[in-house]
């Protein structure tokens, strides 16, 4: 009978938990029911903010930029074709100072010439290599471009989630000031009637004013979160698309957090970016080092000059030429400088390679940062739905042993700030594994729009 009578006072009691939470929360949600309605999703801030954000725009630019060093280099190694002409008009009056030897003239005459020059280069070490480095210039701006896009995804997913949990926070504090205005009513109401001491209802006010003031600061951080994901899209929003509330987080895949550090060694974009430069500076040590070669070149011409007169005759010319030849040149001595920027560019090139290293070792720390963050944020998210069930069970057991005199009111209230800040602790935990999935992928070169899709999937559709 006992048992009974305990098990019919538990669902009551679950029932009082159940209205004191579900009332707040309906009522929060009733209030943004146009926002939700018009509400955004992830993939939808993804693309507002690739055609807004400064950094994501710059990058694009600079890619495009870096693509032209190819055919500047290719250049190098093509023919050129010139031309190059010009026209002079002379007016000569000479006074003789002996008639009898030299009589004086005057003398009007133009000049018009153009020349047609033509040279392709035979052996040019220095302009092959260019050639070579241009190559690897444009794969250095492709993978500085892949990491800002990848930074881009993620700065979008970490913004979206921050606001998200601040509208979880605001609305969390909000249902516990909800309730805690219920219990100190009811502190209240067992002081007037002598049920209780005046201690139960300065406890209930205390916290009560406690929630006002945490209140201000959530609605203050809310409005932070929006304007944070304002500076990426340039747009304010009515309403982000929420976690679904039963969605389960997927380990990693490969799930073995030494694959992962491998393929961020190998892919990573810090890594891509630093083996393109190595293989510049390389090129570099030895561009500098033809610098001492001699140069061949083929060299075409073809002109004509046609004047009307000229200082010692008024009869007029045209004269017409074409030549073909070859060039040659070798450089002997320029104060040092060649021996100088030789030793420039091996310097840099061991300097690059520290850097490469340093990208790696930092490529390898961060994607095991980031699997172990995943790896910890999958199990605290377990625990922390597990911690929620026990949180209500509890709040529970202690309104019901309120109501019976074995517990105090400050138990309750207690209660109900564990079960609340349980729920914030769950949903930022969700939030941040996520965001630690996507950060793994982005250590390792593999984060696309397509994992972005996969997360959107999980909102509350």
């Amino acid at each position: 009978m006992n048992s009974v009578s305990g098990l019919k006072r538990t669902q009551s009691g679950r029932r009082v938990v159940v209205r004191l939470l579900v009332a707040p929360m309906a009522a929060f949600i009733a209030a943004l029911l146009p926002a939700i309605v018009s509400a955004e999703d992830l993939l939808q801030i993804y693309h507002d903010a690739r055609g807004y954000d400064a950094p994501y725009a710059a990058a694009r630019y600079a890619l495009d930029a870096g693509r032209e060093k190819l055919p500047q280099g290719r250049a190098l190694v093509l023919p050129t074709l010139n031309l190059s002409g010009n026209t002079s008009y002379t007016d000569l009056d000479s006074n003789s100072r002996n008639a009898s030897l030299a009589p004086s003239f005057e003398r009007n005459f133009r000049s018009n010439s153009y020349l047609i020059s033509f040279a392709q280069p035979l052996y040019r070490e220095q302009n092959s290599l260019q050639y070579s480095q241009s190559e690897f210039q444009v794969k250095q701006a492709e993978a500085s471009f892949g990491q800002v896009g990848q930074d881009l995804i993620v700065r979008v997913a970490q913004s979206y989630f921050d606001l998200l949990a601040a509208q979880d926070s605001l609305a969390f504090i909000r249902a516990q000031k909800t309730a805690i205005a219920e219990q100190l009513t009811q502190a209240r109401r067992n002081f007037e009637v002598g049920a209780a001491t005046i201690t139960d209802t300065h406890e209930a006010k205390a916290r009560f004013d406690l929630s006002s003031a945490l209140e201000l600061a959530a609605q203050n951080d809310l409005v932070n979160k929006q304007r944070a994901l304002k500076q990426i899209t340039g747009k304010e929003y009515t309403g982000l698309k929420p976690l679904r509330a039963q969605v389960k987080l997927a380990p990693p895949n490969p799930a073995n957090m030494e694959n992962w550090v491998d393929l961020a060694r190998k892919r990573s974009y810090a890594v891509q970016t630093q083996e393109a430069l190595i293989e510049i500076a390389s090129l570099e040590v030895k561009r500098n080092r033809a610098a001492n070669y001699p140069t061949l070149d083929l060299v075409v011409t073809h002109g004509q000059t046609s004047v009307t007169g000229s200082t010692f005759s008024s009869v007029g010319t045209l004269q017409t030429s074409s030549a073909v030849g070859l060039q040659f040149a070798v450089p002997l001595y320029a104060g040092g400088a060649l021996l100088s920027r030789e030793r420039e560019a091996m310097a840099n090139h061991e300097k690059i390679k520290q850097d490469l290293d340093n990208a790696r070792r930092s490529s390898e720390f961060s994607s095991g940062q980031a699997y172990l963050a995943v790896i910890n944020g999958i199990a605290q998210v377990a625990a922390l739905e597990q911690a929620l069930l026990s949180s209500m069970s509890a709040l529970d057991s202690t309104k019901l042993g309120y109501k019976v005199g074995v517990r105090i009111n400050i138990d309750v209230l207690n209660a109900q700030q564990q079960l609340f800040s349980t729920e914030r602790d769950l949903a930022l935990a969700r939030y941040n594994t996520i965001g630690s999935q996507l950060r793994l992928k982005a250590a390792a070169g593999a984060l696309g729009a397509d994992d972005l899709e996969e997360v959107n999937r999980a909102l509350a559709q």
